[in-house]
């Protein structure tokens, strides 16, 4: 079954987009590899042509502005064709046998993924990975969102999943990346799917490896991004939920909230000084105490020692 458009928004990836386009076009269910480029100041663009296998399967568009990934993913999606649409990011590559995992019957289909340091990309082995259990576990949407709720110092990390995507479900509902969103914008998409009623199926086998660097969009909150992400979370409780999904739902939407709180406090601190924080941090006070967990969090933290690197790790156990 042919069927599958991996789409690809990239942004300065020229030392990664090669891999990144050729373990994509080495699967064999794959009808289309579309890379946007956006706006990068680099070669991005040539290192996806040249790593073209010739079937006539890659598209390169360039955008002339940067919009950020959930624009360059709907202009992807817009240019593709085929029936399925899978997320890969450009930093990122494919396993062998990946899509012939999953199930093509199913709106979402997400596997599990192992991260890697750039350092251990280069030379990971697949058959070192753990043997995963067989099945197929199905989400809703009150598993999805209990499944990114913080626990501890641990965040979770289900938004990180790269399912592969009914184009017939998105085109039923009208659905596409919120082009507002520069974080979250996985999480919120797979959310206003599971609540319209997607069918989301998850098997614990590997097939995605994402590497961590430091410098990552996703690994920067800018306050703007957050107050984005936060109006998506209000948003999805529109929608029809059941109690206890929207019990999940508040949850994480009130996590989201305390951290959108902590970044607005630093930013009236860096701008007019401690005053004019504390005076935005009682007012009104319900404020204060999300903003005091925030901050002394981050002081415990500090006084942490680094953990040390790990060349790799799975989201899911096996």
């Amino acid at each position: 079954m042919t069927d599958i458009c991996v789409i690809i928004a990239a942004h300065n990836a020229q030392a990664t987009i090669a891999k990144a386009v050729r373990s994509a076009l080495a699967e064999a269910e794959v009808a289309e590899v579309v890379v946007v480029d956006d706006a990068s100041t680099d070669a991005t663009s040539e290192a996806a042509r040249g790593a073209d296998d010739g079937s006539g399967r890659l598209i390169v568009e360039r955008q002339a502005q940067n919009g950020g990934p959930s624009a360059a993913r709907n202009r992807a999606i817009a240019l593709s064709r085929a029936a399925r649409i899978a997320i890969l990011d450009a930093d990122d590559f494919l396993l062998p046998g990946r899509f012939a995992r999953l199930d093509p019957t199913l709106d979402l289909a997400a596997d599990n993924i192992v991260f890697v340091t750039p350092d251990h990309a280069a030379d990971f082995m697949p058959a070192a990975l753990p043997d995963a259990p067989t099945g197929v576990e199905m989400l809703d949407a009150e598993a999805f969102a209990l499944g990114n709720l913080a626990q501890g110092v641990r965040r979770g990390e289900l938004g990180f999943l790269k399912p592969v995507m009914s184009r017939a479900f998105l085109a039923r509902h009208g659905l596409r990346y919120d082009e507002r969103m520069w974080l979250g914008e996985d999480f919120d998409l797979y959310m206003r799917m599971l609540l319209l009623g997607a069918r989301f199926g998850l098997i614990r086998s590997v097939g995605y490896v994402a590497v961590e660097r430091g410098a990552s969009l996703s690994g920067r909150h800018r306050t703007a991004d957050l107050a984005a992400l936060e109006s998506a979370c209000r948003a999805h409780l529109d929608l029809p939920a059941s109690p206890s999904t929207r019990a999940a739902m508040l949850r994480h939407l009130q996590q989201v909230q305390a951290k959108l709180l902590l970044r607005q406090f630093l930013d009236r601190k860096a701008e007019a000084g401690l005053a004019a924080a504390l005076g935005f941090a009682l007012s009104p006070p319900a404020r204060f105490l999300p903003i005091a967990r925030g901050v002394a969090r981050d002081k415990l933290a500090a006084l942490r020692p680094p953990a040390p690197p790990r060349p790799e790790r799975l989201l899911l156990p096996v």
